[in-house]
């Protein structure tokens, strides 16, 4: 019962507030007929995260999994004409199936999807002297969640945002005996952001379409570079 009114609430806050968009309906039949795990935001959620670039005035977008670019297509429509958006994702498949959808949605002008394993990608980025980005989303494996917060923090500035999605994990975060993976990965996530200086953060739970889980949320009060300075 309690899941049927989450949907329902859901369905009603995107009937209401998120206008039809045949680009954003067009992702995600391609990224269904691709057989990609339907794990991409909602839509309510691709617009909350939308509306947090564009309060922020983000130039420079970050995003941390691609998937089929539902969320990449949110977040490059709240970028300014000379905005760019930086997508990162491990599988090759994945990737084809998101720049046909930025192309589609006229958005591969603003939008790099990067392949290869986040991590690695993130360390290139620093080394090749990447400009700081100005709002970071973080939606990938949960349990490299803390190596991605160590990299991104070396790409940030003071004012940068981070968000990341599926912090709860249907309230697994909360059992003190759960050593899952991803759950040990958001444990040390949630670790390192209470012990960096840097990193003012919290985080909230969320139910609907897509489950009980959670964003966090972090503005950097002052940025770190490569070399730690």
């Amino acid at each position: 019962m309690a899941t049927e009114l989450w949907n329902a609430v859901d369905e009603y806050f995107s009937r209401a507030l998120v206008k039809p968009d045949p680009a954003l309906d067009a992702a995600l039949e391609a990224s269904a007929k691709a057989r990609l795990r339907a794990i991409n935001v909602a839509p309510n959620q691709g617009k909350f995260l939308h509306l947090l670039a564009k309060i922020n005035g983000a130039r420079r977008i970050l995003e941390i999994g691609t998937l089929g670019g539902y969320s990449a297509i949110w977040l490059a429509r709240a970028l300014p004409e000379d905005g760019s958006l930086v997508s990162l994702e491990a599988n090759p498949d994945y990737a084809d199936v998101a720049r046909g959808n930025l192309a589609a949605a006229g958005l591969s002008g603003k939008v790099s999807v990067l392949t290869g394993l986040a991590a690695e990608s993130l360390e290139e980025l620093i080394r090749s002297g990447t400009p700081p980005f100005d709002f970071i989303f973080i939606d990938a494996d949960k349990s490299s969640y803390p190596d991605y917060l160590r990299l991104t923090l070396q790409l940030s500035r003071p004012g940068t945002v981070i968000v990341a999605d599926n912090v709860v994990r249907s309230g697994r975060l909360g059992d003190p005996n759960n050593r899952e993976p991803d759950i040990i990965g958001i444990r040390s996530f949630f670790q390192m952001l209470a012990t960096t200086p840097e990193a003012d953060s919290t985080a909230i739970q969320t139910v609907g379409a897509k489950g009980w889980d959670g964003f966090s949320i972090t503005i950097v009060s002052a940025s770190q570079t490569a070399t730690g300075s």
